[in-house]
């Protein structure tokens, strides 16, 4: 099959790809389907594990500790690695990177379910992020490079959908699945699951999905992406880990690197893309090294107001999955099936929200992404409602309707600020614009999960479960009540 192969700007500043260019060739529906399931399984797996917790612990005696390491490990992993992902798979063919990524993470999920014990399961899962690193950016690359126009836009929408979808489905199956305990396997049956689904993956996409790559490919950026990867680290391990293991010397140590090296990574990639507008040559037969993530990439609008929003988002997503799976089973006593079916109601009112949003926003633009945030906001103070003045009664039924308002405002929000993001970012650099995107996204994801899972766990020890909820809750309405406000300096419409 041919390759598209694209060509970055000579200054290595963004700039959208010409008006009218088809590329070629173009993606199929099949292999549209294919690079989306790609999509939906590290995202089902970064929240499949919220409803097995419980049974993992009992089963390898993990404790608090292992359990946040279960998650986060996935998580830090995920994030550190997508950015170069991205770079990587612009370099050698999105295609190739796509398969690699798909049949590792598949590898990993066997190893996942197969685990003996508690640090095998934490190791398996840390590499199982990395796994989900290679194979999660290709999509937006690929969608970017074989796509434009409407069926960009619908595929766009197809993938954000499929984002967001994913993260209630993986609790829904989850439950499902460890309720099932297929042939005695019980919470290992969410790993394994994966194998057979990946191998499909792969032998679609081989037939389905072009292979594309940059026609000018760049060396890898070792020292932004050790920098980069030394930022994530030092926040997001402490942060994760620190109130499990009562916050001993090293979790401060590491909080204190930080700062250091997300300056170091800034000013590092500003030099470097600085080299590359004065065209500085690297050595003879060498390709060129241009940043990880250029900075002039956040400088164009799109980029930098969707991601503004984008943050606040998934902070709060990412701890409310995590706190939800809590309470419905150690406050409400729901069984894994239970607290998975709860979310289901969110699972179809995201979806729709995704489908509409393409045809609201191309009548009201911005006010389309504007009023999903308001929306969701609304939700979820009917989700606090309910849960505060129904907690005696256990009625499950004002949350679910709740999460329904919820998940629709949500389906408005963030496929329409994702596609914003990418919509003036080039071919060339699909990658690496996919990448930045998706590490930002997951990044905070897993901030949420550190932070407000903490803030609730630590608050459900002293003040009850109840009242921990509703502050946890509230704090979230604040990071929504952002993303309202920061929607407002979004572009008001996107070609």
């Amino acid at each position: 099959m041919s390759d598209t192969r694209t060509t970055p700007s000579v200054t290595g500043s963004v700039a959208a790809p010409s008006a009218g260019a088809l590329p070629s060739p173009a993606l199929t529906p099949l292999g549209l389907f294919t690079v989306l399931m790609g999509a939906a399984l590290p995202m089902v797996d970064f929240f499949i594990v919220n409803v097995a917790l419980p049974a993992i612990d009992h089963d390898l005696h993990a404790g608090p500790a292992m359990l946040e390491m279960v998650v986060g490990g996935y998580g830090v992993a995920y994030a550190v690695l997508l950015v170069l992902g991205g770079r990587l798979g612009d370099m050698i063919g999105r295609r190739r990177l796509f398969m690699w990524g798909t049949a590792a993470f598949g590898v990993t999920s066997v190893a996942c379910g197969l685990a003996p014990g508690a640090w095998w399961l934490v190791a398996a899962r840390i590499a199982q992020g990395a796994a989900s690193a290679l194979m999660l950016p290709q999509v937006l690359a690929t969608i970017q490079a074989t796509t434009s126009g409407a069926g960009r836009a619908r595929a766009l929408s197809f993938y954000s959908g499929t984002s967001g979808v994913s993260a209630s489905v993986g609790q829904v199956l989850g439950g499902v699945l460890v309720a099932a305990d297929v042939a005695g396997t019980g919470w290992r049956s969410i790993f394994l699951v994966n194998a057979p689904i990946a191998a499909v993956a792969l032998v679609l996409a081989a037939r389905a999905v072009p292979e594309t790559r940059s026609a000018h490919p760049t060396r890898v950026d070792g020292l932004g992406t050790a920098l980069l990867s030394l930022s994530l680290i030092s926040l997001l391990v402490p942060l994760t880990e620190g109130r499990a293991t009562g916050w001993p010397v090293w979790s401060w140590a590491l909080l204190a690197v930080f700062p250091f090296a997300a300056v170091a990574f800034a000013v590092t990639e500003r030099r470097l893309e600085r080299a590359g507008r004065t065209g500085r040559p690297g050595r003879a037969g060498e390709a060129a090294r241009t940043p990880l993530v250029p900075p002039s990439l956040l400088r164009v609008r799109s980029v930098r107001t969707g991601l503004a929003v984008v943050v606040p988002f998934s902070l709060g997503w990412g701890g409310f999955m995590f706190v939800l799976a809590v309470v419905l089973q150690e406050g409400l006593r729901l069984g894994p099936l239970g607290a998975g079916l709860v979310l289901v109601p969110m699972c179809v009112t995201f979806f729709a929200g995704s489908l509409a949003g393409p045809r609201l926003f191309s009548r009201y633009g911005r006010g389309a992404v504007t009023a999903g945030a308001v929306i969701q906001g609304i939700g979820l103070l009917g989700v606090a409602a309910a849960f505060y003045w129904g907690w005696d009664g256990r009625n499950i039924w004002g949350p679910c309707a709740a999460m329904a308002v919820q998940g629709l405002g949500q389906g408005l929000l963030l496929p329409l600020t994702l596609r914003t993001v990418l919509s003036e970012v080039p071919v060339a650099q699909a990658g690496v614009g996919g990448g930045v995107m998706v590490t930002t996204q997951q990044s905070f994801m897993a901030l949420g999960v550190a932070t407000l899972g903490s803030l609730f766990l630590t608050l459900s020890d002293t003040q009850g479960m109840r009242d921990a909820l509703a502050v946890t809750l509230g704090v979230q309405v604040l990071a929504v009540a952002a993303s309202a406000l920061l929607t407002l300096r979004m572009p008001r419409v996107n070609d």
